[in-house]
């Protein structure tokens, strides 16, 4: 199993690099699940990430909790949203735009049901 996941890995860091110069490949989200893929297939490399500034800094309080705060979720459905809206009028491809509506609905879908928001009160009275 952990030769299919570091598999994977190698495939998703060959599409985040061909994204670099493809507009429509998002690189960002290729490389973090490559990251992810490499993680679950090398104990080591495990390890390593989850040292690194980027996972502590950004990825450890929703890796525990699979919760994040309404700003948060807004700010990352936004950019997401935007880069699939770019795409969508860039193509000329009838499938191509099917896959990118199918793929924006499961963002929206998947943020609306598997990721819990978080509440944070605006007006909080100072303890006295």
């Amino acid at each position: 199993m952990k030769y299919i996941y570091i598999f994977v890995g190698f495939v998703c860091v060959g599409l985040g690099a061909a994204g670099v110069f493809l507009p429509v490949l998002p690189t960002t989200p290729l490389l973090l699940l490559a990251a992810f893929c490499f993680s679950r297939g090398s104990e080591r490399f495990h390890g390593w990430f989850l040292s690194t500034g980027l996972y502590k800094k950004h990825l450890k309080s929703f890796a525990e909790s699979r919760s994040m705060t309404l700003k948060d979720k807004v700010l990352i459905q936004g950019f997401a949203s935007t880069m699939l809206l770019i795409a969508f009028i860039i193509t000329d491809s009838t499938a191509f735009r099917i896959l990118l509506v199918t793929v924006a609905i499961g963002l929206y879908y998947y943020f609306a049901r598997h990721i819990a928001t978080i509440r944070v009160d605006r007006l909080k009275s100072p303890q006295s």
